[in-house]
Formats: C-alpha cells, sequence, structure tokens
C-alpha cells in the first residue's frame, strides 16, 4: 500500500471538454438576422410590386379632418402670452387634430399634461371650436366601435363632458 497522501487541488485544473454536438452551448447565429430581415422585407412589399393588394392598400378606416378647430384668434391685448400658455394652445390643436373632445374634456386632458387650470382654460377658450361638431365626432367614433342606444349614446357624451344640447345635437347627426 501507498501511504503517500494524496494533493487535492482547491480549484481543479478544468480539462478540455468532450461534449457531443447536442450537449454544446448553441451559439448565436447572427448571420440568420443579417439575411433573414431583408428576405422577410422584400417578401412583405413584394405583393405591391405584382399588383397584389399589400397590407397599407386594404380598406382603412375614413379619418376626416377636423372641423375648423385648429383657428386661433388673439385680440391684440392677448397676443403677449406665456409660453406654457402657446404650449398649451399648441397641445389643444393637436388634440383636435387627433380626437374629438368636449370643452371641459379637453381642459382636463391639458391638465393632465400638467398644464396649469388657467392656461389650459384660456388654450381651450382660444381655440374657435365647435362644440357640437366635436359632439357629433365622437358620438361617430364611439359607434365606430361599440354599439349604443341614441340614450345611451346622450348619457355617454354627457359623461365625456359634453352639455346636453351638445350630446342631442351629436347622437341626432351620428345616429
Amino acid at each position: 500500500m501507498n501511504n503517500t497522501p494524496t494533493r487535492v487541488e482547491p480549484f481543479p485544473t478544468p480539462q478540455p471538454s468532450r461534449l457531443s454536438a447536442a450537449d454544446a452551448p448553441k451559439k448565436q447565429k447572427k448571420w440568420v438576422w443579417l439575411v433573414g430581415a431583408p428576405v422577410l422585407a422584400l417578401a412583405l412589399a413584394a405583393p405591391a410590386w405584382n399588383g397584389a393588394v399589400a397590407a397599407a392598400d386594404v380598406a382603412q378606416p375614413e379619418i376626416t379632418a377636423p372641423v375648423s378647430t385648429l383657428v386661433v384668434d388673439f385680440s391684440p391685448a392677448k397676443q403677449d402670452i406665456t409660453s406654457s400658455q402657446r404650449n398649451a394652445i399648441r397641445s389643444a390643436q393637436q388634440y383636435l387634430e387627433y380626437s374629438a373632445f368636449s370643452r371641459s374634456g379637453l381642459i382636463h386632458q391639458l391638465e393632465y399634461e400638467d398644464f396649469s387650470t388657467a392656461d389650459a382654460t384660456f388654450a381651450v377658450d382660444s381655440l374657435n371650436v365647435d362644440w357640437n361638431e366635436q359632439a357629433a365626432k365622437s358620438a361617430k367614433q364611439y359607434l365606430e366601435y361599440t354599439s349604443f342606444s341614441r340614450t345611451g349614446l346622450i348619457d355617454q357624451l354627457m359623461y365625456e363632458g359634453f352639455t346636453r344640447a351638445q350630446a342631442e345635437y351629436g347622437a341626432n347627426a351620428s345616429y
């Protein structure tokens, strides 16, 4: 017998592994992305080249231009406005280009964007907005994605901040 103590290394030296290809860690194949992305782009664009209907040519929902909502009339006394008021006006215009709002709903939206109540009110009141047309546009948007009774639509428009008269106008114009 050999009484020689065996020496145990605290950190054994790693030995080359003999892993099979199936057991080896998988490498990322970046070339697949470099080749695949342009091929995918060409495949998606191909319908437009051969006269077929492309995804962008499929019937899109009709987006109507806002009804004279973006006219800002300032009296000479109001031309000295603050930058916050000017930015609030610009934000209000952008919101009206995107969607229909009631007067109070637009003020609340601007307040949500951290404009002061005074600046939000100033901005909304500076615009020449036909709130009846906004109610009609909002009613039309509601009816495009869900069903409402006439009374339910009026209630929804009033909940959004339109007056009863504006809500009735909007429902009558869209129903």
